[in-house]
């Protein structure tokens, strides 16, 4: 049993004394002791290692103390493992030298054997659940099949991601064939994240606030449903949507057991707009953790009356950025801890 099970209630809606707190990209660049493993070990090379992705996935618990850990990962493992090759460049970020252009390159993509190519993310499950010793639940994550399609056709990251979208709308056919591709293989990667000992899973768009609310329905929600339908039976889904607002209506009447909101919808919007029902995730704005802590305090105070304790997970609106102070991050999780009605 998970001793400090806050996080599952809240996914499950039930009454709890407090709101959960986790932050998006915790395991990440605003702490020294991430930035120590960064310095000797390359991107992947931590994502490979058992050990080191173990070990960044515990870093936060131990310094900040959130309620629940997220595996340290990255959603781009996934074209890696359908034969897409991907480098992480500095000060570039993600980098596909062989981006997806053509109905030939949509070909060459396979639906991989999971534990062949991404073996080493169970490993690094297991290990983390050992050494999280049912202390707080593990999230494991995928980027949606949108969010994955885009990096693959641009090849980078992008503002607009125009090369992903005139692919869809230019050859439709070829564009659902990778995203079905995608997804096929998002499905057997959660799954298997699941029984290796993940308690709930997120899913990520990313990028999905760039398409139009029908768009989105076409080439994003169809596919993310796809997700949530298969695991549902078997796990706690979390979808999150940057910029996808309009779509929190559908996504309510889905299986997801909560759906993250950024910070651009209010508390009130994402409640209405999402029935009222459904636990909510979200939504403090990355950037006012650069606030005085006092100011946060407020603010997350503020935020919790807002969506109401219950049916509700408090996090960030997007990831933590690389320039917050830690004592700032552990303000944001400690005002949410000390939250009472």
């Amino acid at each position: 049993m998970i001793k400090n099970d806050l996080f599952l209630r809240a996914l499950n809606g039930e009454t709890v004394e407090r709101p959960p707190v986790w932050m998006m990209r915790q395991a990440g660049r605003y702490l020294p002791e991430f930035r120590a493993l960064r310095d000797k070990y390359d991107f992947f090379t931590r994502c490979r290692t058992p050990e080191l992705a173990a070990e960044i996935t515990i870093q936060p618990i131990r310094i900040v103390k959130p309620d629940a850990a997220i595996l340290f990962s990255d959603i781009l493992v996934i074209p890696q493992a359908m034969g897409i090759e991907v480098e992480m460049k500095e000060n570039i970020g993600p980098w596909l030298p062989n981006p997806v252009r053509t109905p030939a390159d949509v070909e060459k993509a396979r639906v991989p054997d999971i534990h062949e190519t991404l073996g080493y993310v169970m490993d690094a499950i297991k290990l983390t659940k050992q050494e999280l010793n049912d202390e707080v639940p593990l999230i494991g994550f995928a980027g949606s099949p949108w969010t994955i399609f885009c990096y693959a056709v641009e090849g980078k990251g992008s503002k607009t991601f125009d090369m992903a979208k005139g692919f869809c709308f230019s050859q439709p056919e070829a564009a659902h064939t990778l995203l079905q591709k995608i997804t096929d293989t998002t499905i057997a990667y959660l799954l298997e994240k699941v029984k290796a000992g993940c308690d709930a899973v997120q899913i990520f768009d990313s990028w999905g606030g760039m398409l139009s609310p029908v768009d989105y329905q076409e080439f994003s929600w169809k596919y993310i449903n796809q997700i949530v339908e298969a695991l549902a039976p078997y796990t706690k889904v979390i979808v999150f949507g940057k910029g996808c607002w309009f779509a929190l209506n559908d996504m309510a009447r889905s299986k997801a057991s909560a759906l993250g909101v950024d910070w651009t919808c209010s508390a009130r919007n994402a409640r209405y707009l999402s029935g009222g029902k459904i636990t909510l995730q979200g939504n403090f704005d990355p950037s006012r953790l650069l606030s005085p802590p006092a100011t946060i305090r407020k603010m997350v105070h503020q935020m919790i009356s807002e969506f109401g304790k219950d049916s509700y997970i408090a996090n960030l609106g997007h990831g933590i950025l690389p320039n917050i102070p830690v004592d700032h991050a552990r303000a944001f999780i400690d005002a949410v801890k000390e939250y009472r009605e």
